[in-house]
């Protein structure tokens, strides 16, 4: 029998049992949009950590009190004992740093209170600068222009905004110019940044950044900084400048050759490479659940396909008693289980990007299609068709047309 043909008769046969059909999709369209949905927002969380860690260069090293990620509240409690990194210790790292292409610093304060005439946001960031850390971050200047080293040194009123802070507090209109109020103080705008977007629901852009210098005095010295170094190169140049830094470090903490650092020193790609070991093995064991459910799916398949040989038992044995091939049969059932699989598979993939999608509208969640996963997708859903229907193919196309013909009688 040709294979157009084959196929034409087991379209038939699945048109003529839709609801049947359609539950037995089941399985597969949520085993695949599963992982499509898992993978899609996996793909978008590591493109997105990887432009955001990558804002600040891949050779930026940072120095700061305490590691970004920790454990257990004992590893916690332990860094806490740290000394701060202090002022003092960012004016060392710029004199002695001779490998340093450029130093940096900022400390920041949540929820400022942000004043422009009648309009005011109070759960503004307010970030503590040095001239060099726009620089250091990447940042692009949309309006206006950065710090200078004098604004920074001698502690000016000036300010940098988000995009957010220029929309809703500083109104229509020039904002260059405006004189804002930031927890109090006055300070003049000089520059609005780039929207940078949102992350999981946040925007990125709702803050005002002011020298750090003028931010010590406004909200206290005492307080841990981050230091931000451009090793000018990665490799063997960031090892370099980040055994440099540690030595720098090391002399000013009076630590013994025998005592750990006590303080921690990383790179982008030490942050990055964290979070990316943990959405791998977050899409992998979410994945193999998911996997779970196409094998479940399969066993559903199979399922119906045995109950579709019992019910069609006389149609078997009609079309062998006219002359149809053992193969003939076994081709039309496993054309119906690997369509059925297809179809799920291919349901599958537009609802796992459809609700990977939806996921990133309503919560800021990133996602970004991977369109392998999606390759993947589709083989697997077919190949668990076949895999699945080839017991149920093969007992129909065993049947004795006799025997067949009597078993309805």
């Amino acid at each position: 029998m040709p294979l157009k043909e084959a196929f034409k008769l087991a379209l038939q046969s699945l048109w003529a049992n839709k609801l049947r059909s359609i539950l037995t999709l089941l399985g597969v369209i949520i085993g695949v949009a599963s992982v499509i949905m898992v993978v899609t927002l996996t793909n978008g969380a590591k493109q997105f950590v990887t432009s955001k860690v990558n804002t600040y260069g891949a050779a930026v090293i940072t120095l700061r009190k305490m590691p970004q990620t920790f454990m257990t509240a004992e590893e916690f409690a332990e860094f806490q004992k740290r000394k701060d990194i202090t002022y003092d210790d960012y004016r060392a790292v710029l004199a002695d740093c001779k490998s340093c292409v450029s130093v940096g610093a900022q400390r920041t304060s949540e929820n400022g209170n942000i004043v422009y005439g009648t309009h005011s946001t109070t759960d503004a960031e307010v970030r503590g600068w040095t001239w060099t850390m726009p620089a250091l971050s990447n940042l692009d200047i949309a309006v206006g222009r950065s710090f200078t080293e004098v604004e920074d040194t001698h502690s000016a009123h000036v300010a940098i905004v988000g995009s957010d802070i220029a929309e809703n507090t500083l109104g229509p209109g020039d904002p260059l110019g405006k004189e804002i109020r930031v927890d109090g103080a006055p300070f003049t705008v000089i520059g609005v940044a780039k929207s940078q977007g949102k992350m999981f629901g946040q925007s990125l852009d709702n803050w005002v950044a002011i020298p750090l210098t003028m931010f010590l005095e406004q909200y206290g010295w005492h307080a841990s900084l981050q230091i931000y170094v451009d090793a000018g190169g990665g490799g063997a140049v960031m090892e370099s400048v980040s055994d440099e830094l540690r030595t720098i470090m090391r002399a000013r903490r009076h630590l013994a050759p025998d005592q750990p650092d006590a303080f921690t020193i990383d790179s982008s790609a030490t942050f990055q490479n964290l979070l990316g070991n943990i959405l791998d093995n977050f899409g992998a064991v979410v994945a193999a659940i998911a996997g779970i459910s196409l094998v479940i799916g399969g066993i559903v398949i199979m399922n119906i396909m045995l109950v579709s040989v019992t019910e069609r038992t006389r149609e078997i044995g009609v079309r062998k008693a006219l002359g149809a091939k053992r193969s003939d049969v076994l081709l039309q059932f496993l054309i119906e289980s690997a369509v059925l699989a297809s179809v799920g598979g291919l349901l599958g993939v537009a609802l796992g990007i459809g609700a990977a999608k939806a996921i990133t509208l309503a919560i800021g969640f990133p996602s970004a299609v991977a369109f392998w996963s999606v390759a993947v997708g589709l083989v697997v859903a077919a190949s668990v068709g076949i895999f699945f229907g080839i017991y149920p193919a093969h007992k129909a196309s065993a049947l004795d047309p006799i025997a067949a013909l009597r078993a309805e009688l």
